[in-house]
C-alpha cells in the first residue's frame, strides 16, 4: 500500500490542535483525544496487524482530523511504539493490583514477564504490529522507544522489589529486557514455542541472583 503523504499544516490552526512543545503537559481534552487515538490504533492493529494501521484510518476511527493526528504522532511507527508504551502502562497497573507471588526476585520477574507475554499472546496481530514498529524505529522515534524501555524497566524493578538497584542489577535488567524482546520476536515469527520462551526468560532472570547482594 503506498505511503500516505503528510498533510499540509494550516497556517492558522485551531488553538486546541496547534503544535505544542513535546514537553508541554497535555490538557484534559488533549489527553482524552490522545487516548482515543491509541485505542483506535490498538483496535486496528488487533484486527489486521501492522499493515492495517494507516494514519487516515486511525484518524477516522478516533474522530480526529488527520492533521491533528500527525501533530501528536509524526508517523505510523511513532504511533505504534506509543501504543506499546500504553499497553505496558496498563499491564503495570494490573501487576500492581495483583503482584507476582514468587519467593525470589528472579521468580517474580519471570512470572511478571510471562504474564506480559501471555497478554500479548491474546492479541498476536497487535503484538506483531508493535514489535515490528520497535524494530523499524529510527533515531526520530528514540523518545518513544526510550519510554517503552523505561516502562519495561519499571515493571521489572517492581517485581524485583528494588527501589535503588545497583549498577550490576540494572545491567541484569537490561539483559533480561533484551531476552524478553528477542523471545517475543522469535515466538511471533513461529521459531519458538511458548515453552521455549518460558525457559529462556527464566534462564535470563537467574542473572538477578548473581547480582543480588542480599539487599
Amino acid at each position: 500500500m503506498p505511503a500516505e503523504a503528510k498533510p499540509h499544516t494550516p497556517a492558522r490552526a485551531r488553538p486546541d490542535t496547534a503544535a505544542r512543545p513535546a514537553s508541554a503537559p497535555l490538557t484534559e481534552r488533549q489527553e482524552a483525544r490522545r487516548r482515543r487515538i491509541l485505542a483506535a490504533t490498538a483496535q486496528l492493529a488487533g484486527r489486521g496487524g501492522f499493515d492495517a494501521v494507516q494514519m487516515r484510518e486511525v484518524a477516522e476511527a478516533s474522530q480526529v482530523a488527520l492533521g491533528t493526528l500527525y501533530r501528536y504522532f509524526p508517523s505510523k511507527i511513532h504511533l505504534l511504539v506509543a501504543t506499546m508504551q500504553d499497553q505496558l502502562e496498563h499491564l503495570h497497573a494490573a501487576l500492581r493490583r495483583r503482584p507476582p507471588s514468587g519467593d525470589s526476585a528472579a521468580e517474580r520477574v519471570a512470572e511478571t514477564l510471562m504474564r506480559a507475554f501471555r497478554a500479548l499472546q491474546r492479541e498476536p496481530q497487535l503484538a506483531d504490529a508493535m514489535v515490528r514498529a520497535l524494530t523499524f524505529a529510527d533515531r526520530s522515534v528514540s523518545p518513544e522507544v526510550d519510554q517503552v524501555s523505561r516502562q519495561t524497566t519499571a515493571i521489572i524493578l517492581d517485581a524485583m522489589g528494588r527501589d535503588r538497584p545497583t549498577p550490576e542489577q540494572l545491567s541484569a535488567v537490561r539483559v533480561i529486557e533484551h531476552t524478553w524482546h528477542s523471545a517475543l520476536i522469535t515466538w511471533l515469527s513461529g521459531r519458538a514455542s511458548i515453552a521455549q520462551v518460558k525457559v529462556d526468560i527464566e534462564t535470563a532472570c537467574r542473572l538477578i541472583e548473581l547480582t543480588d547482594e542480599g539487599v
